[in-house]
């Protein structure tokens, strides 16, 4: 493959048990000690990625927040006609950082400098750990250039902790079945990373991370218990939510939670899709060129030799 100069911040993928204290007039949310509070709600930008329209809620910024994840992109919902290329995400390299891909529609193939040619569709999620460095590319199955359809999903990417950044680089994936899913009234929620309610992903991870897929039913309300120490922020797909504080967050906004509550809460008067995410904070250093998420200059600089030199490997 061609070698290529990378722009500097360019990013390639590129029911509580508790009792309720009062009510709120006009609104379906209660009030309880131990709930977490909003501090910020963001617009996803419009962006493109390659020939992929995307909307992005951050990109390496907002780390006392979103850490360990440090950046959120939805693509899509892209309509590929058929006989087109569809999505043509060119091969690039990463390192010091795990890519992960959640399809909520459509099917898309990875290729990748450890020898993986991976066709995946609506439900599965799939996990690019980068490590020390490897080269991947993101395109259209060959079933959806034949046939058309739309294309619609969530590029995230969840930091690396120091001492494993220059671990071996390595790709998995797991099948929607293999996901928990957790049935309660008014609402259902997948399990992509972490626990919750006694169910566990099979998601492994380099540091504790959780990441929900959620759907709230009209009048529905749901309780997320939360560890206060981790960071926790929410990104609405379709329709609006009602947060603390009588908060609403509408499609394509992000909340982003302060630390300390033990329960994010969540009310919906007419229905909602959302994720919610988080994790422990790694607090450390993060610098990030492009690809590359690594703690200090030195290692961007390193990344850029092993990548020049080949040692990221070919496609």
């Amino acid at each position: 493959m061609k070698r290529i100069e990378f722009i500097r911040s360019s990013a390639i993928v590129c029911a509580s048990v508790a009792l309720p204290r009062y009510a709120w007039t006009n609104s379906g949310m209660y009030s309880f000690l131990g709930e977490r509070r909003v501090a910020q709600i963001l617009d996803a930008k419009k962006s493109m990625v390659q020939n992929t329209p995307i909307l992005r809620a951050f990109a390496g910024g907002k780390l006392d927040f979103v850490s360990p994840f440090v950046l959120l992109d939805e693509f899509g919902p892209m309509i590929v006609e058929p006989g087109t290329e569809g999505m043509q995400i060119k091969a690039h390299p990463h390192a010091g950082v795990t890519p992960t891909t959640y399809l909520l529609s459509g099917s898309g193939r990875h290729t990748d400098s450890m020898d993986n040619d991976i066709v995946y569709r609506k439900g599965q999620f799939m996990l690019f750990s980068s490590g020390s460095g490897a080269i991947h590319e993101e395109v259209s199955s060959e079933e959806i250039k034949r046939d058309g359809g739309s294309v619609h999903g969530f590029q995230i990417w969840l930091n690396i902790p120091s001492a494993e950044k220059f671990s071996n680089p390595h790709t998995a994936i797991h099948d929607h079945e293999d996901l928990p899913l957790i049935q309660r009234p008014g609402s259902r929620i997948k399990v992509i990373m972490g626990e919750l309610f006694g169910k566990q992903s099979p998601t492994e991870t380099f540091s504790p991370a959780f990441y929900y897929h959620m759907h709230i039913e009209p009048n529905g309300r749901l309780d997320i218990p939360v560890d206060p120490a981790f960071n926790a922020f929410s990104y609405v797909i379709e329709g609006q939510v009602e947060l603390e504080g009588q908060q609403q967050l509408n499609g394509q906004q992000i909340a982003l939670f302060e630390r300390g509550g033990d329960h994010v809460r969540f009310y919906s008067e007419k229905g909602c899709e959302l994720l919610l995410l988080g994790g422990q904070p790694l607090n450390e250093t993060v610098y990030s060129y492009g690809p590359f998420v690594m703690n200090n200059q030195e290692q961007i600089e390193q990344c850029f030799r092993n990548y020049r030199e080949g040692r990221m490997g070919e496609m």
